[in-house]
Parts: C-alpha cells; structure tokens; sequence
C-alpha cells in the first residue's frame, strides 16, 4: 500500500498556460499530498511548507534552490522538475544532500524534435521563401524555376546526438534522405546503430544540404559551428539550430544569409531575443522563432503527465525513470 508524499509546487505562476498550470494543480492533489503552491521560498508559507515538504515540484520560474533552501526542506528526498534542463536553477548541494532528481527533458526532446522534422521539410522545399514570393508576386511561380528543392535524395547533417537528436534521426527514417551525424562521443559503428552514417564535422557542413544542430552549450562547443564552418556550406542550403545560440558563431552566420545564399532557422540566438534592428528580421533567407521548439501549449502536459508519473513511483517506493545524475551535467545542455 503506497503513501502519499507531501508535495510542494515551485512551478512558478505564469510558467504554463492556465489550463496547463490547472492540470497540474488537479493532478498534484489526486496523487499526493499538496502542501502549497508557491512562487518564492522567501515568505512564511513557503518556509512553513519546505520544513514538512518531501517532494519538490520545480519549473522555469522556479527559483534557485541552494544551500538555504535546502537547510529549511529537512525532509526533502526528491525534486520533480517540469522542464528540461536543470542547470540554471539547481545547485550541487543537492546531489551531495543525496536528493534525488527527475527531469521531464525527454518529454520535451519530443516537440523540439518533431519541430525540427517540419523545419528540415520546409527547408528542403524552401517552403518559406517560395510562400513569401508567392505572397508579393500574387501568381502562380515557374516550379520548373525553382532550382534544386525537395525532399528526395538530399543530404541532412545532424550534429551531435543529444536525445533530441537522435530522435531527429529517428523520425527521418521514413523519408527518402540520407542521414549523416557527426558526434565526437561515438564511434561509427554506434552512429550507424542510431541510423545515420558517421562523418567528420568539415564534411557534414561541406556536403549537407541542411545542417540542423542539436549539441549542448558547454565551453568546448561554443561556436563549434565556425565561421570556417559557415561559410563551407553548400549555396542554397540551410542551417537549423534548435539547441543554444552561442553552439553557432552568429556573426558569421548573419554575414552569410546576408549574402543571400544561405538560409537559417532559428529558434536560438544569442541573445535569446535579437536587437529589434537585426537583419535577420527582415532577411528573407532567416526564419526567426521565439524558442518554441520546445514545450510550448499543450505539449507542456506531456511534461507534467511524465512528472506525475514519477510521483506515482515515489508512493510506491520505486525508483525514479528519468533521474538527473550530477555528472550528467557536464555534457547537459
């Protein structure tokens, strides 16, 4: 017979739509024991809340959680975080504390994956381009005119393969398009068990007709994708990047969409939100969307679903299905 666990949320308000930030509350309340809902660790309730607190539910508005936070939490076994990465919020004291941590960062690979598949589509096909030509022209184009697009026999470069990456491979198996992947963890026989073939950055962004980028930002992978890099690219094809902005050398990237042979897609800059007066806004040749790869609407559920599973485990005494180890975290995004 399983217990129910004392259940703080920490989420954040405004983190999740209210039909999502609903959910969740119903879905706290019918599998656990919610103490509070709370946007700060700073006020009576919240500290009265973190002393009898077992469980933590954590989002992207979630405060830091250090040393203080946890020396107020003595009953504190586990943190649910329902969001991906954990980096900017969390702190080592909680593994030394021997708090155990899930996080619901398979669950959103899924949406930037699928996103990633229909960005790779429309690139192939210039879908934006054509549509915004066909928006000022007013009739119908020359498709005979239209030069090298589609989706048959093209060559698709993944660089690096993260969950969301490798699910990118996975999804493209349906399709009539070669498969490359570059990962300097893996040897070749490994990226060929994923479903891709193993080549060398140089040739995955010398030889892809679209380049899509799914490496983590640590120190040895900022601008991985060099201006060298850059400007090796094949004229016409396209570069995707849904991982961080600062993987891509964005200077160089800029110059060589401005050029007019090269065309981006971007749900990553740096910094998140350009300068109103970028180029890329206007240029035809870059796709600019606000982060939304990612967990966006209902697909955010999907992440609270994945959560409340884990607190089902937690009332019944098993182990967590999608813990967060600390070493993980130096190739974590």
């Amino acid at each position: 017979m399983s217990t129910l666990p004392r259940v703080l949320s920490a989420v954040g308000s405004g983190a999740f739509t209210p039909e999502s930030e609903a959910h969740l509350a119903r879905e706290l309340a019918a599998h656990g024991e919610l103490i509070a809902t709370i946007d700060s660790f700073d006020t009576d309730e919240a500290r009265a809340a973190l002393k009898v607190a077992e469980v933590l539910v954590t989002g992207w508005r979630t405060p830091l959680i250090d040393a203080a936070v946890l020396d107020a939490a003595p009953n504190l076994t586990r943190i649910l975080h329902i969001a991906g990465s954990v980096k900017e919020q969390f702190t080592p004291e909680i593994w030394e504390r021997g708090i155990e941590v899930s996080s619901a960062v398979d669950a959103n690979a899924v949406p930037v994956a699928e996103f990633t598949l229909a960005a790779i589509l429309m690139a192939n096909k210039r879908v934006v381009q054509i549509a915004r030509d066909y928006r000022e022209q007013r009739r119908l184009i020359d498709q005979a005119g239209l030069g090298v697009v589609g989706s048959y026999r093209r060559r698709v470069g993944v660089v690096g393969a993260s969950r969301i990456g490798r699910r990118v491979v996975e999804l493209l198996r349906p399709f009539d398009l070669e498969v490359v992947l570059f990962d300097p963890t893996l040897s070749s026989a490994e990226v060929e068990a994923i479903g891709a073939h193993s080549v060398t950055l140089e040739e995955l962004c010398a030889t892809s007709d679209v380049v899509t980028v799914h490496a983590p930002s640590l120190p040895a992978t900022r601008g991985m994708i060099s201006a060298a890099l850059i400007d090796s690219m094949p004229a016409g094809s396209a570069l995707i990047n849904t991982s961080r902005g600062d993987v891509i050398d964005q200077e160089a990237l800029t110059a060589r969409v401005l050029r007019g042979d090269l065309y981006a897609y971007l749900d990553v800059t740096v910094p998140w939100s350009l300068p109103a007066d970028h180029p890329l806004y206007d240029h035809p040749n870059a796709f600019l969307t606000p982060h939304i790869a990612g967990s966006v609407g209902t697909e955010v559920d999907r992440m609270i679903d994945q959560q409340i599973a884990e607190l089902d485990r937690i009332a019944r005494g098993e182990a967590l299905a999608h813990p967060v180890r600390y070493e993980s975290l130096v190739t974590a995004a």
